[in-house]
């Protein structure tokens, strides 16, 4: 099953708010991405049924190793962008809209190529 944007932003959002509380619930992911809770019931239905995520009777919604993998490579991809739009002056708030965008569409190589000048490996 291939995962879409939508579903790559609910399992980062969960690991965002798995590290910032520890558990998370959905009320927690609908507050946080300001969507409508039967809209994340629907995406967790989706992203159980994937392998991504599982629901405890308390209703806590935890990450598979799958689901971690996922949502960890999201949020590197997306950290990796905002830091390259940073170090070429571009506001943060700009910074991170702009790199949740790019984040999906990105090839690795780009990627890879702007971390290393981030890093300052690439340059001149």
């Amino acid at each position: 099953m291939e995962l879409h944007r939508a579903g790559k932003e609910y399992l980062k959002t969960i690991l965002l708010l798995e590290q910032q509380n520890g558990a998370v619930r959905s009320l927690d992911v609908a507050r946080t991405l300001h969507v409508t809770k039967p809209s994340v019931s629907k995406a967790m239905k989706h992203l159980r049924e994937g392998g991504y995520l599982s629901m405890e009777g308390d209703k806590r919604i935890r990450l598979t190793d799958r689901g971690r993998a996922t949502a960890e490579q999201a949020l590197q991809r997306h950290r990796a962008l905002k830091s390259c739009l940073l170090s070429m002056g571009v506001d943060p708030l700009v910074a991170e809209r702009d790199a949740s965008e790019m984040e999906h569409g990105i090839s690795p190589e780009s990627l890879e190529r702007m971390e290393r000048f981030v890093a300052g490996k690439d340059r001149g």
